[in-house]
């Protein structure tokens, strides 16, 4: 496979020369499967393979691109792109600054998030596990949805530079399970994310999913009042909170622009829960991270949070040439975060619910819609659904119905934390749109986190 994607790479290559082309030029491809269930039967199960191809030229200032859908056997129609590209090229407007252009010093070739299995799950295997984790849960009120995605994404490099390639191939899966109840409209789920084949567990989604929907059975659906409370994060919104947030405050991008919540003078504070440790690690396969950068720059671990001081910012490549700063080895499609564990033993929903507690605390698997309400102060909004508790001192269980927070990251990961569980899962938030580009992070099971604030309650589910 990566010879036939390296060979591409350099005719185009040679091409780009032959026009008298500066360029970088990028291959994507993805064969991507999807089984989508509705109302308790498979309602979509489709599949597609794409190639895309991408060309950026250089000229000075100067800089354009042009992007293609592309069959391998019509390199003609490439060529054309190319000739597209060269023509284009006299009109862009010049940047404000001066460009890098890639010069990769070495080949890479980096399959250390490929599974030959993943790659050739069946739908059967994808029918067999979705009937596994729903097996006896369904009823005439009881209906089951969601989806089973998985796929294979190949990305390779190469520039007018030299002959030096990148090529990266990775595997994925994320599914998502919903039981919901057409009388009572509560919904429930239970979400996975995998980089291989035996990393697939249906029966841990079955015993979650058993647990949620015997609880919102059998226990009082209560609205709870408005007000703060202790709150045990599930992985779901841990990783969402840490997404977003790194996104909006801990780029060097999203600071110049004046997006960030935090500034330059925040690097080495101590902002954050001292028990908080947060690391882009290029080392984690399980959650596809890749070992060099666009611009063929080695990609090591970097610390964002130590021991809740904040390190410093990530720079890609263009913010970097703009604003005059050392690039960090960012310049790529997804970076992947990674959050340590803490020391309390709770490691599924199970336990959480059995463990001894001295106060109420409101479990909150997940965060719906969440959005950024004002970036510079770190100020998100959501609500609650798919599966929340009200975990009573006394060792009762009650079902509240939405709530809704709007609370800064602070909020979440600073001193108000108390503790997390030692086990830590992967988590993908890979969107469903655009071109395959598996993303996932690696946080604790549960964050329990005090004082945090229901501004909104519904009256019912």
């Amino acid at each position: 496979m990566s010879n036939k994607v390296i060979d591409l790479l350099q005719r185009l290559r040679q091409t780009a020369l032959d026009k008298g082309l500066k360029a970088l030029i990028s291959y994507h491809e993805e064969d991507s499967y999807l089984m989508r269930f509705a109302n308790s039967a498979i309602s979509l199960n489709t599949n597609e393979h794409l190639i895309s191809l991408d060309f950026i030229a250089f000229d000075g200032r100067k800089r354009a691109s042009y992007s293609m859908i592309a069959d391998p056997a019509d390199f003609g129609s490439m060529e054309r792109s190319l000739s597209t590209l060269a023509e284009m090229l006299p009109h862009a407007q010049p940047l404000s600054y001066d460009p890098s252009f890639p010069v990769y010093q070495k080949d890479v070739v980096d399959e250390r998030a490929y599974d030959p299995a993943l790659a050739a799950l069946s739908n059967e295997e994808r029918l067999a596990y979705f009937n596994t984790l729903a097996a006896g849960l369904e009823s005439g009120d009881v209906k089951l949805s969601g989806i089973f995605s998985s796929g294979t994404t190949t990305i390779g490099q190469i520039s007018t530079a030299n002959e030096h390639t990148q090529y990266f191939r990775s595997t994925d899966a994320q599914v998502t399970a919903v039981l919901s109840s057409e009388s009572l409209k509560w919904e429930v789920n239970a979400e996975q994310s995998a980089q291989k084949k035996s990393d697939l567990n249906a029966e841990g989604l079955h015993a979650d999913l058993a647990l949620l929907v015997k609880h919102y059975h059998e226990d009082e659906g209560v609205q709870l009042p408005v007000g703060k409370y202790t709150v045990v994060l599930g992985p779901a919104a841990t990783s969402e909170l840490i997404n977003i947030m790194a996104y909006y405050g801990m780029s060097g991008a999203a600071l110049m622009q004046g997006y960030s919540f935090l500034k330059e003078e925040d690097e080495g504070k101590l902002l954050f829960s001292e028990k908080i440790h947060l690391v882009d690690d290029p080392r984690e396969a399980e959650i596809f991270a890749q070992s060099a950068d666009r611009f063929g720059i080695e990609r090591k671990p970097f610390p964002l949070i130590s021991g809740g001081r904040f390190q410093r910012f990530m720079w890609d490549q263009d913010s970097s040439d703009e604003f005059n700063k050392v690039p960090t080895g960012h310049d790529v499609s997804h970076i992947s975060l990674v959050m340590d564990g803490g020391d309390k033993a709770p490691a599924t929903l199970k336990d959480l619910v059995e463990m001894e507690r001295e106060e109420d605390i409101l479990y909150i698997p997940y965060i719906h819609y969440m959005n950024v309400v004002n970036p510079t102060q770190g100020m998100i909004t959501g609500s609650s659904r798919f599966g929340a508790l009200y975990l009573k001192k006394d060792g009762s269980v009650q079902v509240p119905y939405n709530v809704r927070l709007t609370q800064t990251f602070s909020d979440f990961f600073s001193e108000r934390v108390q503790w997390m569980s030692k086990k830590v899962v992967a988590y993908n938030v890979s969107s469903s749109y655009g071109r395959r580009d598996p993303i996932a992070l690696k946080v604790p099971r549960f964050i329990c986190v005090k004082g945090i604030e229901i501004s909104h309650s519904n009256p019912s589910y």
